[in-house]
């Protein structure tokens, strides 16, 4: 036997649960219960407990050798008899008492018709000759000769009368056994020796069993000595492996020491569990689910059992190490701190991509206005803007704007008829306007007069020919094309008069009373089926959906302040106008938490339409995979948004709708692979089950889950609980044993389902007609394509 000298930090415990099956001709998994501990003590291998150890394993030798010998005296008396049959021996002494207090046949057939025979329970008979001649020869009672005990025929006229009557017909006989006659000594003298030896057997197997109980508990204290619970090892991590030898799924357990608890890691879930939940998981016996590997720390290392905020005492145990270990952890942490280094960068970069996907060519409203002057170079997203502006009081000019609408409501807003007159700046202010605004005449001659001021003319939609610098910053086509900007470029358009009259203030107050007038009653518009006005425009989005009025203002604020007015004089005027506005806001006038906030729910808004009508056209080509991907992820974002109030995301019965005919479409093809009995076809179809249908119906299921829905899934499991009762071969038998149970119980499903591949929102413009397209075709019309 071989002994340990010393012991590693961590001990690795490889369980053994597959092994060959000749006769199939295939692995096999082991499903056989084993329970272990959470402590092991490592003492009794430990060569320096040898002749401890060698003693306690004789004297665990003889006990078990005691223990077999018990058990087969045990067995004697739980298994009596010479015959095939056995019984034990406490139960036939009690058949033989019942069978004796049986009222004999003649005073049964007497009494039959007026009282009722008590019926004794059923009887294993055993000689009662047998009994007595046990009687004679035992040692606590007196001897006695079973002449004088059991009367004979001639000392029983009774018996004997009985004895020499003719033999009855069987139909005659009682409906139990009983003897046909007894005297009332034989029934006393019969109860008497059998209850008496009946005790007295039931005290010998009672004996018997709490000596192997002693014994089993002396053989278990044997290792508990406290000179051999000196080397503990703490169970820190066990390996689970769901499945057949073939296939599974496999997850972890991991005890956190500085919390105390157990972590279940599951793929990328991470969640708090129990040793219960450990147990129920890991010894295996019940389910096709087990450990296969458990791992054992030595319990009073203490780098290995450190709680946070001990950084000193792992410096010291990394001081003891080799030259040549800590020249290996130093370049292992120089490497590691150059990865993380790398990530930070990669997702600082990929941060303002996620900004500009969101921004004013995916979203009607934009969020990269010109950085103030005091702003650092390349700062424009709203965070950093909004840091650096001054704590002042809103925009007197949209203070004026909205008084109507603070008094008595938007209604009262729109009524004014009057356009109301801007107050005139002042005398200072009148000389820098100016001075920064020329005429438009002026602004003819300096045009004129700069040749290399290219100007070239656009077409925008709703709006008509614009003509645009070459000098214009940032002028984006796109943005310029959707109907965000054709709306701020028409209310400027009809703001001409009050700027060339009263200025470019002024003219930024006509043109937003005018774009939020017409968004105001493009959002109390009904919608169709084939169009949403949500999608032309955020601010539409935010009154249907009742948002507090800063934030609506602010958002309009912002569609004047973009770059891209910057295609005439008069725009670049009230865009800078905007902007200073824009800074002129202070923290304590907006709270941009709930502001931005408002701005991803719209955001989240726009990806679920997004999802929806790419899920759409792609079940119209046929492809249902792809398209339930980006169905299933529309249906729980979208889900998301109604929480917060109905008109917050889009319909849902049209998601669900086209989701249950996706799974229904996939669930027909994934039988029909499966029923090829292709190794590739039945493989394909099970991944599709696994990766997509399953999930699915898991994600329904834990939802408000509709009678559609319902109705839908109870389809899908009857189609392949009917293979159950059909003559299929043993692979797919396999096949079937391993998803059907995920397929009709979803209580402990994991659910990870796959992202679909992201998609750049479309621009407004773009969306919207994309919508239109959609929606009209998926009403029967054709298969659309959009471009």
């Amino acid at each position: 036997m071989r002994w340990f000298t010393k012991l590693p930090p961590v001990l690795t415990f490889e369980l053994s649960r597959f092994e060959f099956n000749q006769s199939l001709g295939q692995p096999e998994k082991i499903h056989n219960k084993l329970e272990f501990p959470q402590i092991i003590y490592m003492d009794r291998y430990m060569y320096r407990s040898k002749e401890l150890i060698r003693s306690k394993r004789e004297c665990v030798r003889k006990l078990k050798e005691e223990i077999k010998i018990l058990q087969q005296k045990l067995e004697r008396y739980v298994k009596y008899g010479s015959g095939p049959a056995r019984f034990p021996l406490p139960d036939m002494l009690k058949y033989v008492i019942e069978f004796a207090s049986t009222k004999p046949a003649s005073e049964s057939c007497l009494s039959q018709s007026d009282t009722p025979v008590t019926l004794p329970l059923p009887s294993i008979h055993y000689p009662v000759s047998d009994l007595t001649s046990k009687e004679s020869t035992s040692a606590e009672g007196p001897s006695h000769n079973p002449g004088s005990s059991f009367s004979s025929p001639e000392d029983c006229p009774h018996q004997s009368e009985v004895m020499t009557a003719p033999p009855r017909s069987p139909l005659g006989m009682p409906m139990l056994p009983a003897p046909r006659t007894v005297t009332d000594e034989e029934m006393n003298f019969v109860k008497t020796c059998l209850q008496r030896w009946r005790s007295e057997i039931e005290q010998d197997i009672q004996d018997l069993k709490n000596c192997i109980a002693n014994t089993n508990q002396a053989i278990e204290e044997m290792y508990r000595d406290p000179l051999l619970c000196q080397v503990p090892y703490r169970l820190h991590a066990v390996l689970v492996h769901e499945g057949q030898a073939n296939a599974g799924h496999y997850w972890a357990y991991i005890y956190n020491q500085p919390r105390q608890i157990w972590l279940k890691y599951n793929d990328i879930s991470v969640t708090e569990s129990s040793w219960e939940e450990l147990e129920r998981d890991s010894y295996g016996g019940l389910r096709n689910v087990s450990a296969y590997c458990l791992m054992y720390i030595n319990d009073k290392l203490p780098y290995f059992n450190a709680a946070p905020g001990e950084p000193e005492q792992m410096l010291g145990e990394v001081d003891a190490l080799s030259v040549e270990l800590k020249h290996y952890i130093q370049e292992d942490n120089w490497r590691f701190e150059q990865e993380v280094e790398e990530w930070e960068e990669e997702q600082s970069c990929k941060i303002p991509q996620m900004e500009s996907s969101s921004s004013p060519s995916s979203q009607d409203f934009s969020t990269s206005q010109e950085p103030p002057a005091a702003s650092p170079p390349g700062v424009r997203c709203l965070s950093s803007e909004h840091a650096v502006i001054v704590k002042e009081q809103t925009a007197q000019a949209i203070a004026n704007t909205a008084r109507a609408y603070e008094k008595s409501g938007v209604e009262a807003a729109l009524s004014e008829l009057k356009e109301a007159e801007p107050e005139k700046p002042m005398p200072q202010e009148s000389n820098l306007a100016e001075q920064s605004e020329p005429s438009p005449r002026a602004d003819a001659t300096e045009c004129a007069a700069q040749p290399s001021s290219e100007v070239s003319e656009v077409e925008i939609p709703s709006v008509g020919r614009i003509l645009v610098r070459s000098d214009a910053d940032g002028y984006d086509e796109e943005v310029m094309l959707s109907p965000a900007m054709q709306g701020v470029i028409l209310a400027i358009a009809k703001a001409r008069q009050t700027f060339d009259r009263d200025g470019s203030e002024a003219g930024l107050i006509k043109a937003f009373h005018e774009e939020y007038s017409r968004l105001y009653q493009l959002a109390k518009e009904t919608p169709t089926s084939h169009s949403d006005p949500r999608l032309q425009h955020v601010l539409v989005y935010f009154f249907q959906n009742e948002a507090p009025k800063r934030v609506v203002e602010r958002t309009l604020l912002e569609q004047f302040a973009d770059k891209n007015l910057s295609y005439d004089e008069r725009s670049i005027s009230i865009m800078k106008v905007a902007q200073a506005k824009l800074r002129e806001i202070g923290p304590d006038d907006m709270n941009m938490e709930e502001y931005k906030k408002w701005h991803e729910d719209y955001s989240l808004f726009r990806k679920v339409s997004v999802y929806l009508l790419t899920g759409l056209e792609l079940y119209q080509k046929g492809k249902y995979q792809e398209a339930l991907s980006y169905l299933v992820y529309a249906y729980q974002s979208n889900a998301a948004l109604l929480m917060k109030g109905p008109h917050r995301g889009v319909k849902e019965s049209v998601i669900a709708l086209y989701r249950r005919k996706c799974l229904l479409e996939l669930n027909a093809r994934a039988a029909s692979l499966f029923e090829t009995n292709d190794d590739h076809s039945v493989t394909e179809g099970i991944n599709v089950m696994n990766e997509l249908i399953i999930p699915c119906i898991h994600l329904i299921i834990n939802n408000d889950i509709s009678k559609d829905d319902l109705d839908a899934i109870e389809i899908m499991r009857n189609h392949w609980c009917s293979y159950l009762g059909q003559d299929i071969a043993e692979n797919l038998q396999l096949c079937l044993g391993e998803f059907l149970p995920r397929l009709l119980d979803p209580s402990a499903e994991i659910i990870v389902l796959k992202e679909p591949p992201t998609i750049r929102p479309n621009s407004p413009y773009d969306l919207c007609s994309r919508f239109a397209a959609v929606m009209e075709s998926i009403q029967g019309v054709s298969t659309v394509t959009v471009k």
